[in-house]
């Protein structure tokens, strides 16, 4: 990049409190957000169902390069800019911009994630789970020699703290402990599918963890659940303790 703008992408998978981190994010004086800005890209390319799909077409620029271009590598309002993302959003564009953003991967335990993921998406698959595209991801920064950056939904709220200060010293930025807690309720960087996705983000003012279900896992994920599990042990070994 010509400029001084630290450009951070967070390649998440969906339900691994990915919102959580943005808004963490959000309340750094120097930070400013951007809600997975290539959402509408893969609604339009995939033609999955996902909730307020016609919304979220109507809100976005479906073209995944020119949102790269003129969005993420775009200009922006503060010396850091968030960009939260999906990592199976990435399909069908041209990855040489990750060159030129700081680049994090942060995944949960399958058997937690897939019994959320279905109040949502009815039939989830692998690939959006969004695992293939992480251990892709991982494996080309290990090429580079890169140290990558994992984070792991579990140990983030286990200890906050000591996760997100390793973070922003990996990023090269001071640490702030504003990162720790926000206001209750929606954000103005909240995409239009908040409303369907957000609920419980928007009644916390931190990283809390959730309480564990006592249902017993779906039998019917558990053949996905298989696939997932080798993906996340590839991810975690390498995730911020």
């Amino acid at each position: 990049m010509t400029d001084d703008v630290l450009r951070i992408c967070l390649w998440s998978g969906p339900r691994n409190v990915s919102t959580a981190v943005m808004y963490a994010f959000r309340e750094r004086s120097d930070t400013s957000v951007v809600d997975e800005p290539l959402y509408a890209h893969y609604l339009a390319t995939t033609g999955v169902e996902h909730p307020a799909v016609q919304d979220v077409i109507a809100a976005q620029d479906t073209d995944g390069d020119s949102v790269v271009e003129n969005v993420i590598l775009g200009p922006s309002p503060t010396p850091v800019r968030f960009f939260k993302n999906m990592a199976h959003h990435l399909g069908g564009i041209d990855r040489r911009f990750l060159d030129r953003v700081r680049n994090v991967i942060l995944t949960r335990d399958p058997a937690e994630m897939l019994p959320s993921l279905v109040n949502q998406v009815r039939s989830p698959t692998l690939d959006g789970t969004s695992l293939p595209q992480q251990v892709a991801l991982l494996d080309d920064m290990l090429e580079r020699s890169e140290t990558p950056i994992v984070l792991e939904s579990s140990a983030l709220l286990d200890d906050p703290e000591g996760v997100l200060r390793q973070t922003c010293e990996l990023l090269g930025i001071p640490w702030d402990p504003a990162m720790l807690s926000w206001p209750q309720g929606p954000k103005p960087e909240d995409g239009v599918w908040a409303p369907h996705w957000y609920d419980s983000v928007h009644r916390s003012t931190g990283f809390d963890r959730a309480r564990q279900s006592k249902r017993d896992f779906p039998a019917r994920l558990k053949p996905l659940l298989a696939e997932c599990a080798p993906l996340y042990a590839r991810l975690a070994a390498h995730a911020l303790r």
